[in-house]
């Protein structure tokens, strides 16, 4: 049975407005352990350590050739894909999710449609800082991940206060429902204990929509050890237990269906598995590269080239964009509403 690893990058649990850790994300790549040591042989014939390590290599020049051509070999031969998103925009999203849509909910306004959310979620990055006043939108998100994760009322309180305290009246699509209402809907939406700001689960299933794409038939996936991946085992392996028939259009291009392909998922240890090690290089390398075109490090390599290895459906991108005419285009008759109470029902996650 066909075979993908999985390795992730960028994991700070909830906090996603983590200053040092912009991007988070992950690989899957199928490809053998016996056909990854070959490859590993090859680039790197002189490699010492039990394990290959992006970051690790990344920090002598002379591996940086190495390491390029090893991800060109990967992407031009091997079945992979990589999900990057920037974190404080997905934070945005879920405050959106959370703090606003159930106050449309309420009053019968399909809040997903066409994929608006997107839309405003974008807006309010690249404006909020602005026109909100003076660090508005930081305290806001801040108040936001922290009410998700305490879900007390002092912690609602200050969301709220927060919500007031900026000038929402600029915004008031994104900030009225708290700061006029203080939308009760969506306090209770926001204390719900399966409510997380941790990214994982997004970033898991952007890997199963694209690895049931790749996959010919039935496959398994097999992880490293990571706290992120850890989290939401048991979550995957409810999915491969659903057995349903549904489709939900998520764009133009992607959609998601039950039941899986995915037969099974498996935690290893990295070290016995060379396959995860090149996992790990594809999402380093990511990382490391989105967070040099966004000016967070120093690191003396052309991060457009490496960008510029993947074809377009092996990368998938959530980071915000203005070009709402063709947002709206691109998730035209997108079923997210649908999905998200499918999901809620059958799978006791919270809307």
């Amino acid at each position: 049975m066909e075979c993908f690893r999985i390795d992730e990058s960028g994991y700070t649990g909830f906090d996603l407005l983590n200053p040092d850790q912009l991007f988070q994300g992950a690989t899957a790549i199928s490809i053998d352990d016996d056909e990854a040591k070959h490859l590993i042989r090859e680039h790197f014939p002189k490699l010492q350590a039990d394990e290959l390590k992006y970051r690790a290599l990344a920090r002598r020049p002379a591996n940086r050739p190495r390491l390029f051509a090893l991800q060109r070999d990967l992407l031009q031969h091997y079945k992979c894909v990589t999900y990057v998103c920037n974190k404080r925009f997905l934070l945005v999203l879920m405050f959106l999710d959370y703090a606003v849509e159930p106050f449309y909910f309420e009053r019968g306004i399909d809040f997903y449609k066409d994929g608006q959310n997107y839309s405003l979620a974008s807006l309010l990055y690249e404006v909020g800082p602005t026109i909100l006043g003076q660090g508005a939108l930081d305290r806001l998100l801040a108040s936001f991940q922290r009410a998700v994760r305490e879900k007390s009322q002092e912690s609602l309180d200050i969301l709220v206060q927060a919500a007031r305290a900026s000038r929402w009246q600029e915004l008031p699509e994104a900030i009225g429902p708290l700061a006029k209402y203080g939308a009760p809907e969506c306090l209770h939406a926001i204390a719900m204990p399966d409510v997380t700001t941790d990214a994982a689960f997004v970033v898991l299933q952007s890997l199963i929509s694209r690895m049931e794409v790749m996959a010919d038939d039935s496959y398994r996936v097999e992880h490293d050890q990571s706290k992120n991946l850890l989290t939401y085992h048991d979550l995957l392996q409810r999915f491969i237990d659903h057995k349903e028939a549904v489709t939900f259009d998520m764009s133009k291009i992607t959609s998601f269906a039950f039941p899986l392909k995915l037969q099974s998922v498996t935690q290893v240890d990295s070290k016995s598995s060379p396959a995860v090690q090149l996992a790990d290089i594809m999402i380093g390398a990511a990382i490391e590269a989105l967070n040099s075109l966004r000016g967070q490090n120093d690191v003396k390599h052309n991060a457009q080239q490496i960008i510029g290895l993947y074809a377009d459906h092996q990368l998938i991108h959530m980071m915000p964009a203005i070009d709402f005419a063709e947002q709206k285009h691109f998730r035209q008759g997108a079923q997210s509403a649908q999905m998200i109470d499918y999901f809620a029902k059958n799978f006791h996650l919270s809307k």
